[in-house]
């Protein structure tokens, strides 16, 4: 049993052990050349005199200045904007009655990963809270080679067939004339592909939803969003959808407060990955399938290979499987996350493609466009890409080629080197594709059973909390009003009346035009899934801003702020100056930001104390703006007594989420629990 506990804490530390042969430390080295030259002067360049001309004999200059000029690769086309961490993956169970991928065969297996979160249309420049589906990719490093799940934080997407893929990122991507607007699907093109491109209907009544403006990257869901296949070792077959699903819930910003984030921000969701990592505070989510059987194929009103549906969860449960956990952050942002290549055609026995046509473009196009940023076929010997197991084969040469292979043979079969590298039998763990029959004739066509654009956006519609119907309907209002063309304003309007006519006829009345005379769809049906308004709710982890001033009451806040900290509530202390503010009674407490470096849209919830000494003009207008800042996005507010004089009510129960500590000997509890809700859309505003 000890001898099986040793091998699976190899397994276990092999990405990061062969990780440790690329990092180098320059604290304390001398500096060099790359050729290892030791460099005496790197101020200056050599010069024919001291005022004279620049040298080109100087090797360091040039290789410096060279080598800065081609520190940039291309930015990915999409997905450019992205930050990654390394975590580990647990197997709660064996999997092998319905796969025999290697990583899902017993409980407790563990297999390192590595994650990267990325907004879809924004450059690398652009702002992290923009409306957009973000990107959700895992690179698990197995012992059978590498696998890589490449996941959105929506289920389904603009289109059925990969044909259209560069259409939809032409259109959505700023417009070429003017390259404006950034990061935004609020311009004319986007709106006009939507309108003459109708399959994009149930992603667009997502991406108008709240869950494009998610929270943090730890707070939102991952969907593999093509229709993939699980194969067993008898050979038997079962299409599958992969979910990831956050421990801590769903949750997301409002509109107003993700704007400002951005400009307060702009690193706003990276920062929160890479601090809780660094706090301890690992973000986990557990990886979900839902499996429906070969022979089940066609029972469903909707194909399951039609990338624009999901499997509604109340028809196709989803089985968790094990747990993502994310516990180390990256050395270095460029040689990792930028280097990173995720590619959904790397598979692992056990795990295959099926026809949908989406995926099998996306086979061809991200391997297409590896090529291309990192700069030839080598780019799997980058350290962030290489497998932790060995490879073998006869594929030479290239740009950035890192081997050196020996041997005079290059070519199979040989006779020369005994046949070798030589092929695995599928017995002994070889990769076998799935022995689908095709048969039809070649043909440019869609399925019928694809020709249902309405039906699921219309159950996402039916599905929300009246909350959730204001947001999708006010960013909507928002999007369509930003079109200067009233010809595609009326065509958006005219086909969203097929989801919802109250919809519809409010979008029209908002961006001038007239209400659409069509029917909406027939679709009754809801599913509780789909709606933020049914996730956890939990305090940990959550931000919560204190602002405080010197005479506070030292015994009272200190108790609530220990309190709320041993729920996992990350405080901030927020005062005037970054001095320490002291209580009444002489307890000085460490200022973390002032009213100056911070901002109210920054933390899920305020705590507000105040003080007792006078001229804090600043800070207690400071302290206002915060109060109304939160109180517009409908987040938990907590009033010691001190800090009563901010807001005062007469009714302490008459505004939603707002606890007050005076007289209150459950103050502490309700205040969590309020915390825990993060919003209180009942609030009159």
């Amino acid at each position: 049993m000890g001898n099986q506990d040793n091998d699976k804490q190899t397994s276990r530390n092999l990405k990061d052990e062969q990780l440790n042969q690329f990092r180098v430390n320059n604290y304390g080295k001398k500096m060099t050349t790359n050729q290892s030259v030791k460099i005496s002067n790197d101020e200056d360049s050599l010069k024919a005199g001291v005022r004279g001309p620049t040298l080109l004999e100087d090797f360091h200059l040039r290789e410096k200045i060279t080598h800065f000029d081609n520190e940039r690769i291309p930015e990915r086309v999409v997905h450019a904007r992205g930050f990654a961490a390394h975590g580990m993956f647990k197997c709660y169970e064996p999997m092998s009655e319905y796969t025999k991928a290697g990583f899902l065969q017993e409980s407790g297996q563990e297999t390192p990963v590595f994650v990267r979160f990325s907004t879809v249309v924004g450059s690398v420049g652009s702002m992290e809270t923009a409306r957009d589906v973000r990107g959700f990719a895992v690179k698990f490093y197995t012992e059978e080679g590498n696998y890589d799940l490449v996941s959105n934080n929506i289920p389904v997407f603009f289109i059925q067939d990969a044909m259209k893929f560069p259409d939809i990122v032409h259109a959505i991507k700023p417009e070429p004339h003017n390259e404006m607007p950034q990061a935004s699907s609020a311009h004319d093109t986007f709106w006009d592909f939507v309108a003459n491109n109708q399959e994009t209907a149930h992603m667009i009544m997502w991406l108008m939803s709240d869950r494009a403006i998610p929270r943090s990257f730890r707070m939102m869901e991952g969907f593999g969003v093509n229709t993939f296949r699980f194969v067993n070792q008898e050979g038997r077959a079962r299409f599958v959808k992969f979910h990831w699903k956050p421990v801590l819930g769903v949750h997301s910003l409002v509109w107003d407060e993700a704007q400002k984030i951005g400009g307060k921000d702009p690193d706003f969701h990276r920062r929160d990955l890479w601090e809780r990592i660094e706090r301890g505070a690992y973000p986990e989510f557990e990886l979900g399938v839902q499996m429906i059987n070969e022979e089940d194929e066609f029972m469903f009103d909707f194909d399951i290979l039609d990338a624009t549906k999901l499997w509604p969860e109340e028809i196709v449960p989803v089985r968790k499987i094990g747990m993502l956990t994310l516990n180390k952050n990256v050395d270095n942002v460029f040689a990792e996350t930028e280097q990173v290549a995720f590619h959904p055609g790397n598979i692992v026995p056990g795990i295959d493609f099926t026809n949908d046509p989406l995926l099998q473009g996306r086979l061809f196009s991200y391997i297409d466009t590896q090529l291309i940023r990192l700069g030839g076929p080598n780019f799997t010997e980058i350290p962030i890409n290489r497998s932790i197991c060995p490879f073998h084969n006869n594929q030479r040469n290239g740009y950035h080629r890192q081997r050196i292979d020996v041997g005079q043979v290059s070519y199979h079969k040989n006779s020369l080197a005994n046949n070798t590298p030589a092929t695995t039998p599928p017995e002994q763990g070889g990769f076998e594709h799935y022995q689908e029959k095709v048969e039809g004739h070649v043909i440019q066509a869609r399925s019928e059973s694809f020709k249902d654009f309405f039906s699921q956006a219309r159950l996402f519609w039916n599905s929300m909390s009246p909350p959730e119907k204001r947001h999708i309907r006010n960013a909507f209002i928002f999007e369509v009003g930003k079109v200067k063309s009233r010809s595609v304003r009326q065509q958006v309007v005219d086909m969203f009346v097929r989801v919802d006519k109250g919809l519809a006829n409010a979008i029209a009345d908002k961006v001038g035009v007239r209400r659409p005379t069509g029917e909406q769809s027939n679709v009754t049906a809801s599913s509780p899934a789909l709606s933020q308004e049914n996730t956890p709710h939990l305090p940990y982890y959550l931000t919560l801003g204190v602002l405080i001033g010197n005479g506070f009451d030292d015994e009272e806040v200190l108790a609530t702020i220990e309190y709320l900290k041993r729920y996992g509530v990350f405080v901030t202390i927020i005062s005037e100056t970054l001095s320490p503010v002291v209580g009444r009674n002489g307890t000085k407490l460490a200022v973390d930001e002032t009213i100056m470096t911070t901002d109210a849209v920054l933390f899920d919830s305020l705590y507000i104390v105040g003080g007792e000494v006078e001229n804090q003009h600043d800070f207690n207008q400071s302290v206002m703006n915060f109060i109304s800042e939160a109180f517009q996005h409908y987040k938990p507010i907590g009033f010691a007594p001190s800090g009563e004089k901010y807001f005062p009510v007469g009714d302490k129960e008459s505004i939603p989420g707002f606890v007050y500590q005076d007289d209150n000997p459950k103050f502490n509890e309700q205040f969590l629990y309020a915390i825990a809700q993060q919003r209180f859309w009942n609030r009159v505003i």
